[in-house]
């Protein structure tokens, strides 16, 4: 039996991207009229034959459930959004769909070329699990064919379906438990406009801040990451206050944890000197060996809540669209102290 013809080996002929292919034998816009025609003759001299599409079931069962991960997710300080693909590829297993991951490296995001899975129409669904660049988050939303959600963040720009934890409210309780523990000077870390659960979650401390009567300190509200890649790379530091609050809220578990030892190579002992809160409950093993104070995610639950979504819009039900917020709880640990004057 002959193998195949695929987008790719259509585009390797004449020297075009895959996306180009796509949208000459889809009719969309982008492609002049002599290249599309040059495409479509190619196509039926090699007899490529465009994928059939099966009707799905009402229970959405049989379906394929593309999920979609920036490479920059997973590095092994980031690898909690392993244990988020985990728990969605185990709930579609019991709805009896098949999941295809795919990892989107720096060069793909740059270059804006479109996931393979939506290019060579592989799926009924697709999950994109932590935020793209949002010119490429864009390509995908004016090109994909098929049902969408987000989950860990939503698209402002596009309003798909989305699946979130409690950002605002998480950082603002913990934040109140740092008040609570009698803190007053707390600072904040987070590089802000990074991402919308960093941003949401610093106006949670704002709340907190506020409603307390304390008003926010610009050289307290510290930045953890590069802002273009999203990397701490060599060379990359925290940069302190002269004037050390008590505490600091950090928009992850991980930031947490990474920022505990600087201060502990720094002279200051933690959470003696300065407390810390985090968020997620996910710390890689080695960043940290104090247990952080945190909120922690319902992963669970927010899987098994987008893949019900997805299933929705796969088999055609009319539902809602928007944001869905999941809620998660406060885990109290070692790395908040109380202080003595309250």
């Amino acid at each position: 039996m002959s193998k195949s013809v695929r987008l790719a080996d259509i585009a390797a002929k004449l020297n075009v991207s895959t996306v180009t292919v796509s949208k000459a034998l889809s009719g969309q816009k982008g492609v002049s009229d002599k290249m599309r025609e040059k495409i479509k003759g190619l196509a039926q001299e090699m007899g490529y034959q465009p994928p059939v599409k099966v009707r799905l079931p009402k229970d959405g069962r049989g379906g394929n459930i593309g999920v979609v991960i920036s490479e920059r997710y997973l590095d092994q300080q980031e690898s909690f959004y392993w244990k988020m693909y985990q728990e969605v590829a185990t709930d579609a297993v019991s709805k009896e769909c098949f999941t295809l991951l795919e990892i989107i490296n720096q060069q793909s995001e740059q270059e804006k070329a479109m996931p393979k899975l939506l290019l060579e129409d592989k799926v009924d669904g697709l999950i994109i699990i932590g935020l793209l660049k949002e010119d490429y988050l864009a390509m995908i939303q004016e090109n994909i064919k098929v049902p969408l959600v987000c989950l860990d963040f939503y698209d402002r720009r596009h309003g798909c379906d989305a699946v979130i934890t409690d950002n605002y409210y998480g950082m603002y309780q913990l934040t109140n438990h740092l008040f609570e523990m009698g803190h007053t000077k707390i600072g904040y870390v987070g590089t802000l406009l990074y991402t919308g659960s960093i941003t949401d979650r610093y106006f949670g401390y704002c709340k907190a801040l506020l409603e307390h009567g304390q008003k926010v300190r610009e050289d307290w509200v510290l930045e953890d990451r590069n802002r273009d890649t999203g990397y701490r790379e060599e060379g990359f530091a925290f940069k302190l206050p002269e004037e050390m609050p008590t505490a600091f809220a950090c928009n992850c578990d991980i930031t947490a944890g990474v920022l505990t030892e600087v201060l502990r190579e720094k002279g200051y002992r933690v959470p003696e000197d300065i407390s810390i809160v985090g968020y997620d409950n996910y710390l890689y093993p080695g960043v940290c060996s104090l247990g952080i104070t945190t909120y922690e995610v319902d992963i669970k639950e927010m899987a098994y809540r987008a893949i019900q979504k997805l299933i929705k819009r796969m088999t055609g039900e009319v539902s809602k669209q928007g944001i869905l917020i999941v809620e998660g709880r406060i885990l109290l640990k070692e790395s908040v102290k109380r202080l003595d004057h309250i």
